[in-house]
């Protein structure tokens, strides 16, 4: 267990460039590797610690050996705080790993970009880079990549609990498949399993997971907010920012896997989406979620925050028990006729339209493919009279939950 401060004359003062102090420390746990495993707790004490040298925090490159361990632990969110402040942004990340360690946790740690357009953390990984865990860590500031997975294989098994996710990405906080020293990007489907838990996740624009390659992800509990919009046009994503954006179709099979789960969303503008899947396979899954937030808003029942591409392997698309505002879209790749009962929104509140409304579709028999099943729409709420005091009330009976047949 070693320090920055008393250890390695790191400042925290915000002013001193600490960025050598914590190259030290990584030599330090290098050096205290043995046969694989690493040694090494470094911790981090409050303060401010600007860093403006590229891949300071963590340089783990070739010739290195594969090592499993290495911890690095603040004091707090905003308690500890490494001001990432590098000469140019696009391009300069924080840590590297390419190929060299497994097991790598991050604790209590706050990370501020302080030069637009830089990034986190980039992982490179042909079967080693894996394991990564971040624990009550939080990240601010203009960044183009949170983490960047590049490579051909493994990239897996990677957690965050509790974290904050703030500030805002030119791509994405968690982007798979950069694919810029891969030989074949369809290798990157090998990465796989990302679970985050009870997060914060409130920045003001960009994307929060965007995967050309790779999946299998879990994200359960906590409040998700884009309190913005992007500052200008982009080529790729336009105004809109995305939750989650799977723009890809074809993909090894067991890699096209989401699941959302007691989730409270804010869907606060029409370029704000929470999924836009071109998955043509797979399964997606919200349960127990809720964005209907800003329903009352004057735009809420004109936007489409929920977009699925959907094909004769689907994917199979279930909502359990959620609340949703707008109407969902889908578009249908080949002959609708060839499309099964792959969809189904089962005990879910529609907020803003009947159900013969809710879907957006090329085809108007839009319900080949989509079932209803006891779900109360925005009809409930439009029919219903209002009740007179002085006349005691007569129960209404219950209506017949509605099922749509092809």
């Amino acid at each position: 267990m070693v320090n920055v401060v008393t250890d390695f004359g790191a400042t925290g003062d915000g002013r001193t460039d600490d960025g050598g102090a914590f190259e030290m420390a990584y030599r330090y746990a290098v050096s205290r590797t043995d046969r694989g495993v690493g040694r090494t707790v470094i911790d981090i004490p409050p303060g401010n610690f600007l860093v403006k040298s590229p891949n300071a925090l963590m340089n783990g490159t070739a010739p290195e050996r594969p090592v499993n361990g290495l911890r690095f632990r603040g004091a707090g969110k905003g308690i500890t705080t490494i001001v990432f402040q590098p000469e140019a942004g696009p391009g300069s990340y924080l840590c590297r790993n390419e190929d060299v360690w497994a097991n790598v946790s991050f604790e209590n740690v706050q990370f501020r970009s302080a030069t637009p357009g830089a990034s986190f953390f980039y992982s490179y990984s042909t079967g080693q880079a894996q394991d990564y865990r971040f624990q009550e860590c939080e990240w601010m500031g203009e960044w183009e990549y949170g983490l960047a997975l590049d490579g051909t294989d493994t990239n897996s098994e990677m957690r965050w609990e509790a974290c904050h996710v703030g500030g805002s990405y030119r791509r994405a906080f968690l982007y798979s498949g950069l694919s810029q020293r891969s030989r074949e990007p369809k290798s990157q489907d090998q990465f796989l399993n990302y679970w985050f838990n009870d997060m914060k996740v409130e920045y003001e624009w960009g994307n929060f997971l965007e995967f050309a390659y790779g999946g299998s992800i879990t994200c359960q509990g906590g409040s998700y907010i884009i309190t913005g919009r992007r500052p200008t046009d982009s080529a790729e994503y336009g105004r809109t920012s995305t939750f989650f954006r799977f723009p890809l179709g074809q993909h090894h099979d067991s890699v096209q896997r989401f699941h959302a789960q007691d989730i409270r969303f804010e869907v606060r503008d029409p370029d704000v989406m929470v999924i836009d899947c071109a998955w043509k396979g797979g399964t997606v899954r919200f349960d127990d979620c809720d964005d209907t937030a800003l329903a009352f808003k004057d735009f809420s029942s004109e936007v489409r925050p929920h977009r699925y591409a959907i094909g004769p392997r689907g994917p199979l698309i279930r909502y359990e028990s959620c609340q949703l505002v707008g109407c969902h879209e889908y578009r249908p790749s080949g002959p609708i006729e060839n499309i099964p009962k792959a969809v189904r929104y089962d005990m879910c509140l529609l907020r803003s339209h009947k159900e013969s409304d809710f879907l957006v579709e090329q085809d108007p028999d839009r319900t080949r493919f989509v079932t209803f099943v006891d779900c109360i729409d925005d009809s409930a709420a439009s029919t219903s009279p209002a009740p007179t005091p002085a006349t005691p009330a007569t129960p209404t009976p219950a209506t017949t939950p509605t099922t749509l047949d092809p």
